[in-house]
């Protein structure tokens, strides 16, 4: 992996000020869906439609691993997401480490990925696919098969490349810059899955020109008013019912906003299915309840944002209802 050790050496070495000086950064926080972001105010997805940028696909693997290189201490390491805990962080440099902070399948998965994984300098996040010996694998909502038997020990999605200006995994942040992120080549005990993605083209330009001239007639929410409705927008998806214009009505009349906003955000939505029904990959064949789909869907990040595509009504109405989800990058 030291064809792209020094690239990445020089872009963590650009920190200046306690701050990255980086085509773009971003906090450690969960991706949004696009229609979801807009409801305070934000319009800054309207241009991130309409940019160009790097798109990779979201692959439903669990849990999540991270690793790589420990920017305190210089050594290899392991995780899940707990690394960039705040607090009980458990960073694991050891095999004895990995049996002190984790227990189970989770412990297991680590002690194959130390074995398994190789060493080099930055920050990466993955999905846990499985375990080699097959061409079928079903992680977590999503079963993937693939078009050969995986000869390697284990399998690996890699998505999200990180770097930190003070040395420690708790300020850890998202680099969001396709030419920094590394490319991962299969070895001997790992099998990489990192598809090529992209978009079959179409103009925008006039949908979301209208998104903007609707957003001037609404009334704009909290931070907090967002959060309760995106959960109740989440039940309805959950229960499998459609969001329509009575179910939008319902909802701005139960926590007294401006239905207009609702339906901007169903606006928002249908842009970025259109987009979503316009992605490609070439990775490996996608089921869920062994029926084919596009997979769990695709994160685009350019200068406006990282925002993940998504088909709601399909893939996260079932991994609402697949009872694995709470197990997700769970240490």
């Amino acid at each position: 992996m030291g064809h792209y050790t020094h690239h990445i050496q020089d872009f963590v070495g650009k920190s200046k000020g306690g701050r990255l000086n980086c085509l773009y950064s971003m906090k450690n926080t969960h991706l949004s869906h696009p229609e979801d972001s807009i409801l305070t105010g934000d319009l800054s997805v309207l241009d991130w439609f309409l940019s160009n940028g790097k798109v990779s696909a979201k692959i439903d693997g669990a849990p999540a691993i991270v690793w790589g290189t420990n920017p305190a201490t210089g050594k290899f390491f392991v995780g899940t997401k707990s690394v960039f805990n705040k607090k009980l962080i458990k960073i694991n440099e050891t095999h004895s480490d990995i049996d002190r902070n984790h227990s189970g399948n989770v412990a297991n998965i680590l002690h194959n990925c130390f074995d398994c994984l190789p060493n080099f300098y930055g920050i990466v996040q993955g999905d846990f696919i499985g375990f080699g010996g097959d061409d079928t694998f079903c992680p977590n909502t999503i079963t993937y098969i693939f078009d050969e038997i995986i000869t390697q020990d284990i399998i690996v999605a890699p998505h999200t490349f990180y770097a930190t200006s003070t040395g420690e995994l708790k300020d850890a942040f998202v680099v969001n810059d396709g030419d920094v992120f590394p490319t991962f080549d299969d070895t001997e005990l790992c099998k990489f899955v990192k598809p090529d993605c992209w978009q079959i083209d179409e103009d925008f330009d006039e949908i979301v020109a209208f998104a903007r001239q609707m957003s001037t007639l609404c009334e704009f929410i909290t931070d907090k008013q967002s959060r309760q409705v995106q959960q109740q927008l989440n039940s309805v998806i959950r229960a499998g019912l459609v969001i329509d214009e009575l179910t939008l009505d319902a909802l701005a009349f139960a926590n007294q906003i401006d239905v207009n906003l609702l339906y901007l955000w169903s606006l928002v939505k249908s842009i970025k299915d259109d987009m979503l029904f316009l992605m490609r990959n070439n990775g490996p064949k996608a089921y869920i309840n062994d029926k084919q789909c596009q997979g769990e869907g695709y994160v685009k990040s350019n200068e406006f944002g990282m925002f993940k595509l998504v088909n709601r009504e399909v893939f996260s109405h079932a991994n609402f209802n697949s009872g694995l989800m709470s197990t997700r990058g769970v240490a």
